[in-house]
């Protein structure tokens, strides 16, 4: 029996010159599930470890194979760590200004922006796939149409999420929060809209650095946006007295440094062809890319 070939997420038209190609629901999740860890394991491919009949050639391929997980999930790992600290910082100088303190700006960023970045995150997950399929074939240009497209979708995403934040109060309220901790989370809710936008922002960000495999700049920005937040959040915080509108301040201040300096890391020409400027075609097909999106943040939820 002959093996049906696999088709391409990414389906190309048959024009004589080079069109977008097109994206397909069901090609997407059919992808998504082909890729999984756990059912490629059982395919076998040309740079599988060779079978191992003895003690001496396990380290060998186990040192091997940790050298280049850990060359790129390292930097990817202290990227992560480094950026979910900056509201860890926050909340740990939000203890020393008061109890109250304390636990409205934990509401606000385990509920608030907790959900409104859980949000941001499936609908941006699509980016990853389309991106990655679209550098290992060679369409370099995509990457940066993919991103300006999901740019639109979670700038979109995040003005619809602005009501939770501008109406943050009554909703912590319906859900069983006291008078006072409502009312402070509340506040601090409408001052952390800023961050929603660099959420937006950074996300397809990432994700279009990463299919180039240009983890490093990612991990040496989040490292600078760390030091800096912690210098600043005890300086406005604490010493000079701001208290919790200092730590706004900050926190959306380091936020927006990563993707500002992201950015003008893209901006300066070092992505190549990846980034070729902004184009009109990124509100090309956005109902498709959409769906793809919506389907994505399903399966995560």
């Amino acid at each position: 029996m002959e093996d049906t070939p696999k088709q391409p997420l990414l389906q190309q038209k048959t024009n004589d010159e080079q069109q977008e190609p097109e994206i397909s629901v069901q090609d997407y999740f059919v992808h998504r599930w082909s890729t999984h860890s756990f059912l490629q394991s059982f395919v076998d491919e040309g740079d599988d470890i060779p079978p191992i009949t003895g003690t001496r050639q396990f380290y060998k391929a186990f040192t091997r194979e940790s050298k280049k997980l850990w060359y790129l999930a390292g930097p990817a790992i202290i990227t992560s760590l480094c950026q979910y600290s900056l509201g860890a910082i926050t909340q740990t100088f939000a203890g020393h200004v008061g109890n109250l303190d304390l636990a409205a700006f934990s509401i606000e960023n385990s509920v608030i922006a907790g959900l409104s970045l859980g949000v941001m995150l499936g609908m941006g997950s699509a980016l990853e796939t389309l991106c990655g399929q679209a550098y290992g074939a060679g369409q370099i240009e995509m990457l940066g149409i993919y991103m300006q497209r999901s740019w639109v979708i979670l700038l979109t995403t995040g003005v619809l999420l602005n009501i939770l934040y501008v109406f943050a109060y009554p909703f912590l309220r319906l859900i069983g929060q006291t008078e006072d901790i409502s009312r402070v989370a509340g506040k601090f809710s409408i001052w952390m809209i800023p961050q929603l936008y660099a959420y937006a922002l950074n996300y397809p960000i990432a994700k279009f650095l990463q299919a180039q495999s240009k983890i490093m700049v990612m991990t040496w920005i989040s490292v600078v946006a760390l030091v800096l937040h912690i210098f600043f959040s005890w300086l406005l915080m604490l010493k000079l007295g701001w208290g919790m509108a200092g730590g706004a301040v900050v926190l959306n201040a380091s936020w927006w440094f990563i993707v500002v300096a992201q950015l003008v890391y893209i901006f300066s020409g070092t992505c190549g062809r990846a980034w070729s400027g902004f184009s009109w075609r990124a509100f090309q097909n956005l109902w498709g890319f959409a769906r793809l999106s919506l389907a994505s943040a399903v399966m995560l939820w």
